[in-house]
């Protein structure tokens, strides 16, 4: 049988402490539901748009895996983990290919258009294998 104390602050319906395990409990609708929150992760690092790109997949294809970062408290440090890999595969793929289709200064210096074309088409051709090999796995 559980012991609950009643916090006269709050509505007496709306939140109660059980004493056996020491959780505080809000009431909705009819049932009384833990309040319970998430352990902060221990260092902050930039998430940008790999990782919210990756985030978005694993919320929808992976659930468990998500659920698993999430209450474990590790889903920052490993979205910053994908972010960096995927971008650091982005960068070593456009330079490569860049070289190896003769993409450079030059052809910038001379031809603008044409340059803004092809980097184009490069930017689109990388993003697509850096989702395939890092983001949607």
């Amino acid at each position: 049988m559980c012991e609950y104390m009643i916090l006269e602050d709050f509505n007496m319906d709306k939140y109660i402490y059980d004493n056996s395990n020491g959780l505080w409990y809000e009431l909705q609708g009819d049932y009384y539901i833990p309040c319970l929150v998430l352990p902060d992760e221990k260092e902050e690092r930039h998430i940008g748009i790999w990782g919210h790109r990756h985030l978005r997949y694993i919320r929808e294809h992976k659930k468990v895996f998500y659920t698993d970062l999430l209450i474990s408290g590790k889903l920052q440090s490993y979205l910053a983990d994908v972010e960096e890999q995927a971008q650091e595969l982005f960068d070593r793929l456009m330079k490569q290919r860049a070289e190896r289709e003769g993409i450079t200064e030059t052809l910038k210096a001379e031809n603008q258009m044409l340059w803004v074309g092809r980097m184009n088409a490069l930017r689109s051709a990388v993003t697509e294998t850096v989702n395939t090999e890092v983001i949607f796995v």
